[in-house]
């Protein structure tokens, strides 16, 4: 899932580009693409985050070991 945030932020970077290209100068459409930018890259580190969280707990857990006979 994080690899589609990356590919929907370098989407919306390329439209950015492409609209700074018919402009020559900002506009409101690439203000709202920008924070669109934003609030992907917030998601990004979120999940990352999240990931890297979920990793840490299962390497960090014992596993238990009954020695009943």
């Amino acid at each position: 899932m994080t690899e589609d945030l990356y590919i929907t932020k370098r989407s919306l970077e390329l439209e950015w580009q492409n609209e700074h290209l018919k402009s020559g100068k900002h506009n409101i459409r690439m203000i709202e693409i920008n924070k669109q930018i934003q609030d992907v890259i917030k998601k990004i580190i979120a999940q990352e985050f999240e990931e890297e969280t979920r990793i840490s707990k299962i390497n960090g857990s014992k596993p238990e070991v009954s020695i009943a006979t």
